[in-house]
């Protein structure tokens, strides 16, 4: 194999790996569906949800794969963690967002096709797209946090915003340094990475179908 092509394969690789790791735990998060009571637990929930539920997972890598492709690439995250957290809020203030998780799961399979296309689309449709996915995200991570306390609330919110900026931002920036060339034109490997993200959006929208 010529060594130019070795960090772009380990992107690819990279990807796959991310998705695989969090698959046996699609469903789940770290406190087994029972509602943080302590500022630790709520931490460590908010730490740990996005990262073992493969759709969130999924969703945060695409965000990093597609931010990469942009000068300015590493602002654009922000747009997906404000308005995650205003998600977050949204949820616990009583409000509906209807078939949300179907619309989780179309996000990510969105994202994905994104990370594929050969022209890059504008900033501003970008930041839009991620911040629409990340209220969606948001919502649904707050199931999870619904009835707590003030402390336990305030650890698990901390805690979703630490974890899904260091991915987003640690994916984009591992993914300029692997590609060889601009991401205007993404390569082959960057295109298997984006549609790995799709895939996975597509088979959590197919999970109620063999429910």
């Amino acid at each position: 194999m010529p060594a130019p092509s070795l960090p772009k394969t380990r992107l690819l690789a990279l990807t796959l790996g991310c998705l695989a790791a969090a698959t046996p735990a699609l469903a789940h998060h770290p406190m087994g569906g029972v509602t943080p009571t302590t500022f630790f637990q709520g931490l460590l929930s908010g730490l740990g949800h996005p990262v073992i539920g493969l759709d969130h997972l999924a969703a945060l890598i695409g965000v990093g794969l597609v931010s990469s492709r942009f000068s300015r690439g590493l602002t654009l995250p922000a747009f997906w963690i404000v308005a995650m957290a205003a998600g977050v809020g949204f949820h616990l203030a009583s409000a509906t967002i209807p078939h949300a998780e179907l619309l989780v799961a179309l996000s990510v399979v969105i994202i994905g096709l994104t990370a594929t296309v050969r022209t890059t689309l504008s900033y501003a449709l970008v930041a839009a797209l991620f911040a629409a996915g990340g209220a969606l995200h948001g919502y649904a991570l707050a199931e999870s946090i619904v009835g707590a306390e003030t402390a336990p609330l305030g650890a698990y919110l901390t805690g979703l915003v630490v974890v899904q900026t260091a991915l987003t931002t640690g994916i984009a920036m591992a993914a300029r340094r692997f590609a060889k060339d601009s991401f205007a034109a993404p390569s082959l490997q960057m295109r298997l990475a984006g549609l790995a993200v799709a895939v996975t959006g597509a088979a959590v929208l197919a999970l109620p179908a063999f429910a």
